[in-house]
């Protein structure tokens, strides 16, 4: 398994809901906690971390003030602790119906309260003292057996999930928490539902819905029965075992999934590795070879391409491509242009990759497109590497279409929330802490999104996007940062969220509020 940060672990984060539905928050005025908010934001985000010291307490820190949430003995609450102590010791008490009960571990005392009205002086646990936990990463990640040190995938022809997989590659290693009733399932890539038993049913039946529990970190999920799920037998099937107390087996780490693409050229054949180190546009089919998973660096928004060989694409001696790096480095980056369905990637050393009449690519071209009336000047020589290939169209040489596959479904979260559908209507709501899935279709370098029942995502009068059309509207994907994309709407305009929290398509630059973590 590669160290060399393909593979990052989520820092879990989570909300803490009360009885009445209302979130923990943490204020930057005073390091006040309430519990007031109805959505779940940065300031109602939380990380779970184990105490430094030997024992079963935790330590809450917030977020948004990166401070630790304390008690004191008169059971006075507050986040304003920058490093933890005594009073910042918490145990975390599951209950049967999934939610925790949170007892001071030197006072005793357990936490609870409305508005704001918290305190942490109880005795006994009331309906008050129960918060439910509501993961706030993203939903879709790469699920980890911590024993087997392996990925969980769906195993079609076995029609079950197994953590028997080195590496979470191909669109069969994408997991989503579908979060409902206070409690979570699992979902495979192809929208059924894991059962404790360890068959995948189309409905979240009761028997498809977990209890989820930290321990060390590390995540564990709970059946309706007390038992967890745990990889069993050699081919490592996904079902709850008999232990009604998680163990090492019982425990799972959840990882970032990057994107994974393949890309056509203008040969209409797939950039592929299966020849060997080069990088050519020469298959037929998206296959192994052909899946590339693309990273996005935060600081220069350039990304790298990772091969199912174990090696990035590099630039080489005469502009070459080949998947041979180990490491990333300056000629492992690629700048992505964005141009309508079609992409063109820029490498380090200033030029456009292209494809070569024999389909290998390799970074030579100054442009993308036609060489300028001036360029080269007539009669003279071609001053430069540009060339045009008589198989393709001026231009085609260096663009390509690049298809993401492991998101068949879809979830899209933004600045102020999930987006969902809005009761009672065909639009959609962009600050929801509850998401709705969504469903897509490939076409010539852009998607179609299905909702609920099946209509396709459109837009109409002022930017508007309605979730009910019996025609698919063509969007288009720009992965701009890492693990948030942009979509621009038929019109050229890119959907954003905003006060109103309706989802508009009147953005023109892909930034802020037009970015969605996917």
């Amino acid at each position: 398994m590669p160290t060399n940060g393909l593979h990052q672990e989520l820092k879990v984060q989570f909300g803490l809901v009360n009885d009445t539905g209302r979130y923990l928050t943490a204020e930057n005025f005073g390091f006040k906690v309430n519990a007031s908010a109805p959505s779940l934001k940065r300031k109602q985000t939380w990380v779970l971390e184990p105490d430094p010291g030997q024992g079963c307490a935790v330590l809450f820190r917030s977020s948004h003030l990166g401070r630790y949430l304390s008690a004191e003995e008169d059971g006075r609450v507050a986040c304003e602790a920058e490093r933890p102590g005594r009073d910042c010791r918490f145990l975390v008490l599951p209950q049967p119906d999934g939610r925790w009960a949170l007892r001071s571990e030197p006072h005793g005392r357990f936490f609870g309260g409305t508005e704001d009205q918290l305190s942490c002086f109880a005795t006994a646990i009331s309906a008050a003292e129960l918060w439910t936990v509501h993961l706030a990463t993203h939903p879709q990640a790469h699920l980890l057996s911590v024993s087997r040190r392996r990925y969980v995938h769906l195993c079609a022809q076995e029609d079950e999930m197994a953590a028997d997989s080195d590496r979470p590659w191909g669109v069969d290693a994408l997991i989503t928490l579908i979060f409902r009733s206070r409690q979570y399932c699992l979902r495979s890539c192809d929208s059924r539902y894991l059962r404790s038993d360890g068959r995948l049913v189309r409905e979240p039946e009761p028997q498809a819905r977990y209890t989820l529990e930290f321990k060390a970190g590390k995540l564990a999920f709970k059946d309706t029965d007390g038992h967890y799920l745990a990889p069993v037998g050699p081919a490592g099937t996904l079902r709850a075992g008999r232990n009604t107390r998680p163990g090492k087996d019982e425990l799972f780490d959840l990882e970032e999934s990057h994107p994974q693409v393949v890309l056509v050229a203008a040969n209409h054949r797939y950039v592929s590795v299966r020849q060997g180190v080069n990088v050519s546009a020469n298959q037929d089919e998206e296959l192994l070879h052909e899946t590339f998973l693309m990273q996005i660096d935060q600081e220069t928004r350039k990304c790298t391409f990772y091969s199912s060989t174990g090696g990035y694409w590099t630039l080489v001696t005469h502009g070459g491509i080949h998947a041979t790096a180990t490491q990333v480095s300056a000629n492992t980056m690629f700048e992505v242009e964005w141009r309508g369905r079609r992409v063109a990637l820029k490498a380090s050393n200033g030029r456009y990759v292209c494809m070569k009449k024999n389909g290998q690519l390799a970074a030579v071209s100054d442009f993308v497109g036609e060489p300028p009336p001036s360029y080269p000047p007539r009669g003279g020589r071609r001053a430069g590497p540009w060339r045009l290939s008589p198989s393709s169209p001026p231009g085609e040489d260096e663009e390509f279409i690049l298809k993401l596959i492991n998101r068949p479904i879809l979830v899209l979260r933004g600045l102020d929330g999930f987006v969902c559908h809005r009761r009672g209507s065909n639009q959609l709501d962009t600050n929801r802490s509850v998401y709705d899935v969504f469903h897509l279709s490939f076409s010539d370098g852009a998607y179609q999104i299905r909702g609920r029942g099946g209509g396709f995502w459109y837009t109409g009068s002022h930017g508007s996007v309605y979730s009910d059309g019996e025609r698919p509207e063509d969007f288009v994907f720009e992965f701009r940062e890492r693990g948030r994309l942009a979509i621009r709407a038929p019109g050229g305009k890119y959907l954003r969220g905003g006060a109103s929290g309706l989802l508009r398509a009147d953005a023109d630059t892909p930034a802020g509020v037009a970015l969605w973590e996917y």
